[in-house]
């Protein structure tokens, strides 16, 4: 029974480990990209201005402090929403750890270690205790290391790197199918003798080095791990990411360990090792290989390569769906497997977990919404056939006829919303029907974003006022195709050259609204002027979106009435 109890939390956690990495990518989009401390943005006035003028630019210039601080309180307020979604994947991952089998053998003689050592059980407990903090200091400090050497922000600005990318696509590929065992990741023989030697010391110096040699020789199982909590977290762009991704993984392995040194009769109730330690490895490497498939997407969506299209993405993902389903019921075996000679209930219930998420993409191949992973995969717009394309998405309001919109060519809104891909163009074409600009700072490696048009912008009422009251333009901040030289300028803020697409709306966006976070929403009348502030990120109550969208639409009216 207790065996059935721990296998059934296993299978728990493998469900809950992809969740809690996407929940932690989907909080951090909204806070990712916030621009540096020391960004500066380009005064509006100029020199050669009446002195009435220069009376303005001062009250800009205290409006511009006043809105920076403003913002600087709201990020503050945000950070630890990030944060704690990070440490929480951490701390999953730390617990996945612990049922590999590098580690999971190595508690009994752990804590026998401490045991046979201590004089007293208070000083085994105490060295329990010792030895869980420097397992904690050891991947803290690793994760601290990171943020020194890459920096707060670099990592983010390689997120949106199609090349960067693919490189992540192929490292977490290389991870996924070395836990399927066609090879091993292990550091240098010499290296793990070494920390093996040192623990043998006396004191607090051969406790610390025990624990460091445990890090050392379970790498081959922790670093698939470790490497994706790194990836994902390290996108985040802040000093903290890191560090809290390293606190919550080595946490819960700590809290084990010294779990088990003070009461080792609970060791009793861990099943035995053996091939079902494997099993764990194979599932954690199907999953990681599937996930790896968002950081090929991202890269193809920003330049457009087409390699990875919808129905491609998705019949992938069905292919390891069954592939997950068939090994959990003993029906594919990998070379290190045990033989299988009866299938256990938690088994039972996780492939059959596998075969329900299988038939479920297998709509998306016709075009489904396949809401529950949206944000995952890519948007439908790359998909070549859908089923009812014309009438999927109710009525539609075409705007007048048009001449060919700018970026329309690769370029895509969900929903079939007839809008802009340009800011001057849309401006222009707002400014002759007379209404409102609904600005969408978008990205195509934006998680959220995908979430909100799946979950928000669908709801009829959403979209009807997006279709028939608002100029809607979005602007893909992380778009690679590259602008006309005669286009292409040096940013202040950005503090670099604007030659892609992307560049150039990060650049507007930084400029005009002090932010480079998405999804950004923002309310403009045709006078360029903010209907409702301060703008909105991401927001799922569709109650709150609509009153935000019926704010923009009276403030409106009323300019329209006044004029």
């Amino acid at each position: 029974m207790k065996k059935v109890l721990l296998l059934l939390l296993m299978v728990s956690m493998f469900i809950a480990l992809p969740a809690v990495k996407s929940f932690a990518v989907v909080i951090q989009d909204t806070t990712a990209t916030a621009p540096p401390d020391d960004l500066q943005f380009i005064e509006v006035g100029s020199a050669k201005d009446s002195a009435a003028n220069n009376i303005v630019k001062d009250s800009v210039k205290k409006d511009t402090v006043s809105t920076a601080k403003v913002d600087a309180v709201k990020a503050e307020k945000n950070l630890s929403k990030p944060l704690l979604s990070i440490f929480a994947a951490g701390f999953i991952a730390g617990l996945i750890a612990f049922l590999l089998p590098c580690i999971f053998p190595m508690v009994p003689l752990t804590v026998s270690y401490f045991t046979k050592r201590a004089e007293t059980k208070g000083k085994g407990i105490q060295g329990a205790i010792i030895y869980g903090v420097s397992i904690i200091v050891i991947y803290v400090v690793l994760g601290v290391l990171i943020t020194i050497i890459f920096g707060a922000s670099a990592l983010n600005e390689l997120a949106t790197d199609g090349f960067f990318n693919v490189f992540i696509f192929l490292i977490l590929l290389i991870f996924g199918i070395s836990f399927l065992g066609a090879f091993e990741i292990t550091l240098p023989s010499s290296f793990v003798n070494k920390m093996d030697s040192k623990s043998d010391s006396k004191g607090l110096t051969g406790i610390f080095f025990m624990a460091a040699t445990l890090a050392v020789v379970s790498f081959s199982c922790t670093g698939p791990l470790i490497g994706t909590l790194l990836v994902t977290v390290g996108q985040s762009g802040g000093f903290l990411a890191p560090v809290m991704g390293m606190f919550g993984f080595s946490l819960a392995l700590a809290l084990i360990f010294v779990v088990f040194a003070i009461f080792p009769s609970w060791m009793t109730s861990l099943p035995k090792s053996g091939g079902w330690l494997n099993s764990v490895k194979v599932v954690l490497g199907l999953i990681e290989i599937a996930l790896a498939l968002k950081f090929l997407s991202t890269a193809d969506l920003a330049y457009h390569w087409g390699i990875l299209d919808r129905e491609v993405f998705i019949s992938i993902w069905i292919v390891i769906a069954f592939i997950l389903g068939f090994y959990l019921l003993g029906k594919l075996k990998f070379s290190h497997d045990s033989d299988v000679p009866y299938v256990s209930t938690p088994r039972l219930f996780l492939g059959g977990a596998a075969f329900v998420f299988a038939f479920y993409l297998i709509p998306g191949l016709w075009g489904a919404p396949l809401k529950a992973v949206s944000a995952l995969v890519p948007p439908l717009s790359t998909q070549d056939f859908v089923i009812g394309q014309e009438n999927n998405s109710g009525t539609q309001t075409k705007t007048e006829p048009h001449s060919k919109r700018k970026y329309a060519e690769f370029l895509h809104i969900p929903h079939h919303i007839d809008g802009f891909f340009d800011y001057e163009e849309a401006l222009a074409y707002a400014k002759e029907v007379k209404k409102p600009l609904f600005l969408d700072f978008t990205g195509h490696g934006c998680v959220n974003c995908r979430e909100m048009e799946a979950r928000v912008w669908s709801d009829p009422r959403v979209l009807k006022k997006l279709k028939e009251d608002y100029i809607v333009v979005s602007l893909y901040t992380d778009d690679k195709t590259a602008l006309p030289e005669a286009e292409q300028f040096d940013s202040k803020v950005l503090e670099t050259k604007v030659n892609t697409v992307g560049k150039k709306f990060k650049h507007l966006q930084a400029e005009r609204f002090k932010t480079i976070s998405q999804p950004y929403y923002v309310l403009l009348g045709t006078d360029e002027k903010e209907l409702v502030s301060p703008p909105i990120g991401v927001e799922f109550d569709i109650n709150k979106y609509l009153q935000y969208l019926d704010k923009g639409l009276s403030e409106f009216a009323k300019k329209q009435t006044n004029e």
